[in-house]
């Protein structure tokens, strides 16, 4: 998949401007009525069975990258059922899908992941994200005018592979939106969840097939090519940051050994702690990989299998009513981590003010892409973090609203 070369309509935000003016408080002050908040609770735990059914549906019939065909008409067929309006597909993507509800003048968008990954199934949870996103929108339903909401629900493939979030972002679906949040299953309760910056690289060598015995000197050895990068890379690690990480595969190099090779291939990943970091790394990797080239007198293709995957930058007045919302429905008291992991939701969050906490249904007993993971995904501990996830978006969606109406913003009516 090829990496955008525009920018999304959505112009990057001004982040200084947004911490100066919407400083996180320790205990935000509570402008949406206690009663409101238990209804909403109330009507979420109301479609309890439904919820837990969908992300138990979505666990047993695992997708993979961009064919959550199943996963995605499951979420939107449920709700549809309780009265939004939903167009599938979506943006250009055949798995996305949008549902949307009210007219209020604060829009919020409820983030739905629904793929597995290759061969562990729902080792990431993402069965969890799917239906805790619905039960938030389940929730607001029935209030979302009387609260000045707007609610839109987007439904997000590829996100382990291929970036689907940044592919929804550059066709507009997060255009008009005051705010965006999703919840994700983890070892650990954190709230302010930090990732690191994610870019992909696809090399592909092309030398000259040759007897390694009869005319060896003839040959331009594309394995050669890449074992030269290899060792380059191995090197650049000696001087790289201490967030900075280079990790690959090598696809192929070679099919016999009585035959040098006319082609090689490899899979990179590269990371940094922030997305400004990471062009300056993908520079110097990209550079090894064109030595390898230089050296054997073979040549080099660099492309990109999928766009870039961001930082993760929470929003601070999101994340101080998260963190209330949180602490009001008995969650662990988050902890403080550094960055971990990567997702697309950080691309959402350089655009769009934005949160993704993360919510621990294991006791750190295993980690997300573990065989146990999956286990966990449909356990006891997750099924209540999917419901707790849901009612705390949904009160930090009435939160907002609530926020900008009593600021003079627009949810004054």
């Amino acid at each position: 998949m090829a990496q955008p070369e525009n920018q999304p309509q959505n112009q990057p935000r001004d982040q200084s401007r947004d911490q100066s003016e919407q400083q996180p408080r320790d205990r935000p002050r509570d402008r949406v009525p206690s009663a409101a908040k238990q209804a909403v609770r109330e009507r979420v735990h109301a479609h309890r069975a439904e919820l837990l059914a969908l992300s138990h549906r979505i666990h047993a019939h695992p997708e993979t990258a961009f064919e959550e065909h199943r996963a995605a008409a499951w979420c939107a067929q449920l709700l549809r059922s309780h009265g939004y309006s939903v167009t599938a597909p979506a943006h250009g993507l055949a798995t996305a899908f949008t549902a949307s509800l009210g007219s209020g003048p604060v829009t919020v968008a409820l983030v739905c992941e629904y793929d597995a990954l290759p061969g562990l199934g729902h080792a990431c949870g993402h069965n969890l994200i799917a239906a805790a996103g619905v039960g938030a929108a389940l929730g607001l339903a029935p209030y979302a005018d009387l609260l000045g909401l707007t609610v839109r629900v987007i439904g997000a493939p590829a996100e382990e592979r291929g970036a689907g979030k940044a592919l929804l972002l550059e066709a507009g679906a997060f255009d008009g939106v005051d705010a965006a949040m999703m919840v994700h299953p983890c070892p650990v309760e954190v709230a302010d969840f930090r990732s690191f910056a994610l870019g992909t690289l696809s090399v592909r060598y092309t030398g000259h097939a040759a007897h390694p015995s009869l005319n060896p000197h003839e040959g331009r050895n594309a394995a050669d090519a890449l074992t030269v990068a290899q060792v380059a890379l191995g090197l650049l690690r000696q001087q790289l940051p201490p967030q900075w990480r280079v990790h690959g595969i090598t696809t192929a190099a070679g099919t016999a050994p009585n035959l040098i090779p006319d082609s090689a291939s490899a899979e990179y990943e590269i990371r940094a702690s922030a997305a400004e970091d990471l062009a300056q790394l993908r520079a110097r990797v990209e550079d090894c990989f064109r030595a390898g080239a230089l050296a054997t007198g073979c040549e080099v293709e660099l492309t990109r299998p999928e766009p870039d995957y961001l930082d993760m930058r929470s929003d601070p007045a999101l994340l101080a009513h998260w963190r209330a919302n949180a602490a009001a429905l008995g969650r662990p008291e988050p902890v403080e981590r550094g960055p971990f992991a990567c997702t697309d939701m950080g691309n959402v969050s350089h655009v769009v003010p934005a949160i993704h906490p993360v919510l621990d249904i294991t006791g750190g007993s295993c980690a997300p892409h573990e065989a146990a993971f999956a286990e966990a995904a449909v356990g006891a501990e997750a099924e209540r973090a999917l419901l707790d996830g849901a009612v705390a978006m949904a009160w930090t969606a009435m939160d907002l609203a609530g926020a900008r109406g009593a600021d003079g913003g627009p949810a004054g009516r």
